[in-house]
């Protein structure tokens, strides 16, 4: 009896001590990957390194931001440090416009009591009502103490800030190109935005100045605009209607104090047919810009009727980038075969039943630095397209095309059709299928 209870003592003795290697090791192997500290013993997440928890903070959306500065007392001054608060949008929607969330009341104003000295990267997202511009507004309004660089308006969809009174909108803009006097970037597309208050933006922030997009702006003059070209030398990127283009305008931009232009776009409306007459820009004044800025990408959209487009592309213009959005005549894009020889990109949504091959081939011929295509509700023999792309060749990066708009020929089918653009593209290349549902 005593013998077997001894064995047994024995056999448990050993159990136990095996059981307790065994943690042992498993506890090493853990140990070795997570660290000793992390299983044995709970992080102090108050004492982590200032830089680790900023570096956090500063990829966390802001709700989540806000929970994690309940945390503690030192994550939570680590909450309003002004490196987090550089750069912020507010959100502005009203729950019978809009689905999308806006940003707190209560965060609102403690943006604007404790860290409007600090926002430098300014954007306002409103939606289509006019309660929300109005509260921009307000909250620009408040900025007295800003000394921001980059501010964007931005509309989610009209009319927005349109419907907001001038002198309320002029007032509010004020206040930030007063006080920031160091202002690169603005974008104040579809807005009141008049020549007055681009007065106040350029004796405040003229040496500053690099881009301003300001497209369907009703109240802005030539000479408006024209003052702004006259005094920031430093513009680089500019967006505005067709209307308040001028010869000067070019010239302005093209002097020897000015900087070379990067990017012009060029927005060209009409909402009523017949109702707008549209000026004519002089070859020597598009000459002027590129001999100025040889770089320079001149984009235009156009949103016109067909009756509409005869004051354009009549002799050679530096165009780039062509958006048509509605219908465009066969003359119109036979005009730019002929006179756009920087032509880099061309985006036809519609044209009409009559194929283009003639004038397909033409741009291909005349503009050597085509490297992109887009065609809508048009129509195109196989034969005339795989012509346009053999011309063409590698260069054509982009190439998008609705199966529908390729007509069928007695050379080629469409099954063949892709097989011959891919070889002259030297990648494989299928037309764009219209979606079924």
């Amino acid at each position: 009896m005593m013998k077997r209870a001894r064995q047994k003592v024995v056999v448990e003795n050993e159990a136990t001590q095996t059981s307790q290697k065994s943690k042992k090791q498993k506890t090493c192997s853990y140990g070795s990957v997570f660290g000793e500290s992390a299983l044995h013993a709970s992080i102090d997440w108050g004492s982590l390194p200032h830089h680790v928890i900023l570096r956090i903070f500063q990829f966390l959306p802001l709700v989540d931001r806000a929970r994690a500065s309940s945390v503690c007392r030192r994550w939570n001054e680590i909450f309003h440090i002004p490196d987090l608060w550089r750069r912020f949008e507010f959100e502005l929607n009203q729950p019978a416009t809009s689905y999308l969330k806006s940003t707190h009341p209560d965060l609102i104003q403690q943006i604007i009591k404790r860290h409007a000295d600090h926002l430098q990267y300014v954007s306002f997202k409103v939606d289509s009502s006019t309660e929300s511009a109005e509260a921009a507004c307000d909250i620009l309004s408040q900025l007295v103490n800003c000394s921001i660089k980059t501010l964007g308006l931005i509309s989610t969809a009209k009319p927005s800030f349109m419907n907001v009174s001038k002198a309320h909108f002029a007032s509010a803009l004020t206040v930030v190109f007063v006080n920031s006097k160091s202002l690169s970037s603005i974008k104040v597309d579809d807005t009141p935005l008049d020549d007055p208050s681009l007065k106040v933006l350029v004796a405040n922030n003229s040496d500053t100045l690099k881009l301003l997009k300001m497209s369907s702006c009703p109240h802005v003059s030539p000479a408006g605009i024209l003052c702004v070209a006259d005094q920031c030398h430093g513009l680089k990127e500019l967006a505005l209607n067709y209307y308040i283009l001028s010869d000067e305008l070019l010239l302005a931009l093209s002097s020897e104090k000015h900087v070379d232009l990067e990017h012009l776009r060029i927005d060209v409306v009409s909402e009523n047919p017949g109702q707008v007459e549209f000026h004519t820009i002089k070859k020597q004044s598009w000459d002027a810009l590129v001999k100025h800025s040889p770089k320079v990408n001149i984009v235009m959209y156009f949103f016109l009727y067909e009756e509409e487009f005869d004051a354009f592309f009549r002799e050679e213009t530096p165009v780039t980038h062509l958006y048509f959005g509605r219908a465009v005549s066969k003359a119109m894009l036979g005009r730019i075969g002929m006179n756009c020889p920087r032509l880099i990109e061309l985006v036809v949504c519609a044209n009409g039943l009559q194929p283009l091959d003639d004038e397909l081939i033409r741009i291909a011929e005349r503009c050597k630095n085509l490297t992109a295509m887009g065609l809508g509700e048009c129509e195109v023999t196989c034969r005339g397209f795989i012509e346009f792309v053999k011309m063409c060749g590698g260069r054509l990066t982009q190439l998008s095309i609705m199966e529908e708009v390729l007509i069928p020929d007695n050379d080629y089918s469409l099954d063949r059709l892709h097989l011959e653009v891919s070889k002259h593209l030297g990648r494989m290349w299928f037309p764009d299928m219209m979606p079924t549902w």
